[in-house]
């Protein structure tokens, strides 16, 4: 357990699972080198929203997130 589990629990939520975390960790790099780096946490913060309002699976819905972004990103 590590301070993020401990936060999620914190706020009411489910731990970001290790799969998850790769996910949302390589979108933020991605936007921080291909467009503004202050967009990197808040792209993040918008790719959790779609994945918990999506409802069914999050995890899907985390994945279909990044690929709109990364699709909507300049080339690398």
């Amino acid at each position: 357990m590590d301070w993020l589990d401990d936060y999620a629990r914190a706020l009411g939520l489910e731990p970001i699972d290790e799969d998850d975390r790769r996910v949302l960790l390589k979108l933020a790099r991605e936007v921080a080198h291909r467009s503004e780096r202050v967009f990197a946490p808040l792209s993040t913060y918008l790719a959790g929203r779609f994945a918990a309002e999506r409802g069914q699976d999050p995890s899907a819905a985390l994945r279909e997130a990044v690929r709109t972004a990364t699709g909507m990103l300049p080339p690398a």
